[in-house]
């Protein structure tokens, strides 16, 4: 298979993601409009978030100064060679299912002794980055097990981690399009929804009527899903969670003894 594009491995919040590098997919598109422009539109256009859909690194360049690349995971590439309805889309398209294809069929022939050199040596160099990606995994997933509960709400789960403004993070949810408030009357209190992107894979709602003498209002509440606690508490850790001005900078929690 011609390599059209070229396809490296990123840690996308914990997980190793084949990615491309979307300055090179924007030239093999020949798109007209300037990267930095076409890539922060479909961005904002599909809803795509970063560290679930694409991360940025900073490149220092040689001529001096720096730029900001955008490293997309196939998926995302997918979708933006799909929307260029154009033959050049087509074929990237095609291109990134056949290397997903490839990537999870068996491998069926033995490495030769050069590749096998090869891999050691990546071994060796990445062993280090590993250990650790792996020692902070193992922190995420001891912290959720005392952590999570079924049925908890975000702003339950945040709760119990030191220093983070609850009272924020419903609409830190909403910047970062996993929910959106359908009451449109500005004068009354929020009704959280769950995005479609979201919706049975971070967070799920339950509806609810909500009564007083005068009126009956259709409310729902937010239900935290596992996958989403694991992406809070990656967030919580990055420091990209609404943090109280009095925050001590530790990163600490205590288990919730309820949900209410």
């Amino acid at each position: 298979m011609q390599n059209l594009i070229n396809i490296e491995t990123k840690n996308i919040s914990g997980e190793l993601i084949q990615t491309v590098n979307a300055r090179d997919l924007h030239e093999f598109l020949e798109i007209k409009s300037r990267f930095n422009d076409w890539i922060k539109n479909r961005i904002k256009e599909y809803n795509f978030i970063e560290n679930l859909d694409f991360i940025t690194l900073t490149k220092n360049l040689v001529s001096g100064g720096s730029r900001v690349d955008y490293h997309i995971s196939l998926d995302m590439a997918k979708e933006l060679s799909m929307v260029e309805r154009n033959e050049k889309g087509k074929q990237a398209r095609q291109y990134f299912i056949e290397c997903e294809r490839r990537i999870l069929q068996p491998q069926t022939l033995l490495p030769t002794t050069k590749e096998l050199a090869l891999m050691v040596v990546r071994a060796e160099e990445d062993k280090e980055k590993l250990l650790l990606e792996n020692k902070n995994l193992t922190t995420e997933i001891d912290s959720l097990k005392n952590l999570f509960q079924v049925g908890m709400s975000p702003v339950q789960f945040c709760k119990q981690l030191n220093g983070v403004n609850i009272n924020q993070v419903n609409l830190f949810l909403e910047s970062r399009h996993f929910l959106y408030d359908a009451e449109k009357d500005i004068s009354k209190a929020h009704v959280w929804r769950v995005h479609s992107y979201a919706r049975d894979k971070y967070l799920t709602e339950s509806p609810f009527i909500m009564t007083n003498d005068y009126w009956q209002r259709q409310c729902y509440k937010i239900v935290l899903l596992k996958k989403g606690a694991s992406w809070l508490y990656n967030q919580y850790l990055k420091t990209k969670l609404p943090m109280k001005k009095e925050w001590n900078g530790e990163f600490t929690h205590e288990k919730y003894s309820q949900v209410a």
